[in-house]
């Protein structure tokens, strides 16, 4: 395991090659199919490696880091570890909203909210689909044009003074939809991370963001106090 994490971690073996078979690693190593099958299991539980049935193992791209113990911005996120940010607006229009969703966001039916569908990219690798709900009645003059050159909760306060106080999030494992994929570079029903979140200022919600991101990519660190 350690040798295999070495190589790894030199390039020796790099993202998405395919590692050597179970048979091949036993000569390699002078070792039982048994232990060589253990260690992949334990380096795949690690995120080191992924199986793809009936073609073998391969290495598994870098993740990215998220600490959940403060706001965070995708944009800020990438920039701290030197990744280059960028979002493309794929959809904004106005909608009213149904019932599920109005009281998703303390709404009353068919108030009107912009749905934006936004693809988040680091060094022009795409990690993130979201559809995010924008209530119109603070944000009147919302454009898709302002999110496609600045950070949302930048155009939040610079456009409008207002700013989030309070973000809820929760997540849930799901599978990526055929849509989802192509915009994401995986196939449809690979593993992915699905989150719900309500941003808040003070009590009134100001955006609900469904964000499904790439289970490849992402491991997120919660600190508990």
């Amino acid at each position: 395991m350690e040798d295999l994490i070495n190589k790894i971690k030199n390039q020796a073996y790099r993202e998405n090659e395919k590692l050597p078979s179970e048979r091949e690693l036993c000569d390699l190593y002078d070792l039982s199919r048994i232990t060589v099958r253990q260690a992949l299991q334990e380096l795949e539980r690690e995120g080191y490696i992924y199986k793809l049935h009936g073609k073998g193992t391969f290495v598994a791209p870098e993740s990215y880091n998220q600490h959940l113990v403060k706001l965070y911005s995708f944009t800020e996120e990438m920039k701290q570890i030197g990744k280059k940010p960028t979002t493309n607006v794929m959809s904004f229009k106005e909608m009213a909203v149904d019932e599920r969703l109005a009281d998703k966001m303390n709404l009353s039916p068919s108030e009107e909210v912009f749905q934006v569908v936004r693809l988040r990219l680091a060094d022009d690798e795409p990690l993130m689909y979201e559809t995010s709900y924008l209530p119109k009645k603070v944000f009147p003059h919302l454009t898709g044009h302002d999110l496609k050159h600045k950070p949302m909760y930048d155009v939040f306060y610079e456009g409008y003074h207002v700013n989030v106080t309070k973000a809820v999030e929760r997540f849930s494992a799901t599978m990526i939809r055929k849509e989802e994929a192509g915009h994401l570079q995986m196939l449809p029903e690979q593993p992915a991370m699905l989150i719900k979140r309500h941003a808040y200022h003070n009590e009134q919600v100001i955006e609900y963001t469904i964000s499904v991101s790439r289970g490849d990519k992402f491991d997120y660190t919660v600190e508990l106090t």
